[in-house]
């Protein structure tokens, strides 16, 4: 599903060059469950912008699902973030003014499905991950757990193949933690290929495999026992 090669990433800082990551080799097979750890300023979440194509590599190949993606534009990038990538993201990044089925319709209406199919699949999107009963409910009338249950059903209503979800659990309480890492356990049992980012020993300690990065390098890949 991926693969990664030679991959390089420099940011620009006025006068000094930053090496966000340095000769990244990589391959997630499809339906892996894979947890990349590391400390803050470690690099991870660049990697994530790269995996997730929502930034290119400065050097090196990415083989997203056999197409090669490093030099693509962002129009389409953006093309192949909507078709196969999911997000999730630790701060949820939903719109407080939307409801709960608005906000996880809205992809859709990105890609011009009209609004009964909109509708249909948003709902539906919320009663798989429990929330049937909290349509019409803003996130301000909402725990954060179920704010994560949110952005997971917007996330899934593409049906993507991949699933990334940075720090997923790192604004929730304990037992709404432990929710969400069973739902994303839940997707990967159904077939997705997931990448979790995350600083949690604990939390990586429940994917299939551990990727450790530390100074932009990927210091150690093992399967979990």
């Amino acid at each position: 599903m991926i693969e990664i090669h030679n991959m390089y990433k420099t940011y620009q800082m006025s006068q000094i060059q930053i090496q966000a990551l340095r000769n990244i080799n990589l391959s997630i097979r499809k339906n892996e469950f894979v947890a990349i750890v590391g400390p803050s300023g470690s690099g991870k979440s660049t990697l994530m912008n790269m995996l997730g194509c929502l930034d290119v590599p400065t050097s090196g190949t990415y083989i997203l699902d056999g197409l090669e993606v490093s030099n693509l534009t962002d129009d389409e990038l953006a093309e192949i973030r909507s078709k196969k990538i999911g997000f999730i993201f630790q701060s949820f990044n939903l719109i407080q003014k939307l409801t709960a089925l608005e906000n996880v319709e809205l992809p859709l209406i990105y890609m011009g499905v009209r609004t009964s199919e909109r509708l249909k699949r948003a709902k539906s999107a919320l009663e798989n991950v429990g929330l049937g009963d909290r349509l019409d409910h803003k996130p301000n009338e909402l725990s954060g757990g179920q704010q994560q249950r949110v952005a997971i059903a917007r996330a899934l209503i593409n049906n993507p193949p991949i699933i990334f979800a940075d720090e997923p659990t790192g604004n929730l309480d304990t037992k709404s933690g432990v929710e969400i890492m069973n739902l994303l356990k839940a997707l990967h049992k159904r077939g997705n290929t997931i990448v979790l980012i995350t600083h949690d020993n604990d939390i990586a300690k429940q994917a299939d495999r551990i990727i450790r990065i530390h100074d932009g390098v990927i210091v150690e890949d093992r399967q979990v026992i």
